[in-house]
């Protein structure tokens, strides 16, 4: 989804430069709306959304495609979510929109994986929370002079301990 929503922010700033030249600020303001999975806007902002989303813009037709693809993660199997890449994918490819076409055959090389998520439901996020503290650990003391020392705070740090007073 990182690489759609980044698709998605080329696609929309290509067509600002585009319409800037033309004297038009349409996009202005607007980039968070189409990164957004369901963005709080207030009533007026959410109309402009609207309009913006019907006037064929090419960020437009990129948004659709990444939200459409959203829709992978609720496949119950393999086979209803490869049948659902393939329409996606057909769809995606035609869409004429550089960014976007990148990163769809970016992810046709990694589909396994993908597919994969959906037969064991696991992600790395928990491994990748653990070493972001890790890395915190590591940058806040700027250094251990021994393995056992940075062990240690690694292990207190992540334990969730609390020194004793």
């Amino acid at each position: 989804m990182q690489h759609l929503n980044k698709a998605v922010d080329q696609v929309r700033r290509q067509g600002h430069r585009q319409l800037l030249r033309q004297g038009e600020a349409h996009l202005k303001g607007t980039k968070y709306w189409w990164l957004k999975n369901s963005p709080e806007l207030t009533a007026d902002a959410a109309l402009r959304f609207e309009e913006l989303k019907k006037a064929g813009l090419k960020v437009a037709r990129a948004w659709e495609l990444k939200e459409l693809f959203q829709h992978i993660w609720n496949c119950a199997t393999v086979k209803q979510a490869e049948a659902f890449f393939e329409n996606w994918y057909a769809r995606a490819i035609q869409c004429g929109l550089g960014p976007v076409k990148k990163v769809v055959k970016m992810i046709m090389k990694h589909l396994s994986n993908l597919l994969n998520y959906l037969v064991w439901r696991i992600s790395n996020g928990v491994v990748e929370g653990l070493n972001s503290e890790i890395q915190t650990v590591k940058s806040n003391v700027r250094g251990y002079r021994s393995f056992e020392s940075y062990r240690t705070a690694i292990l207190f740090h992540c334990g969730k301990l609390e020194m004793l007073p």
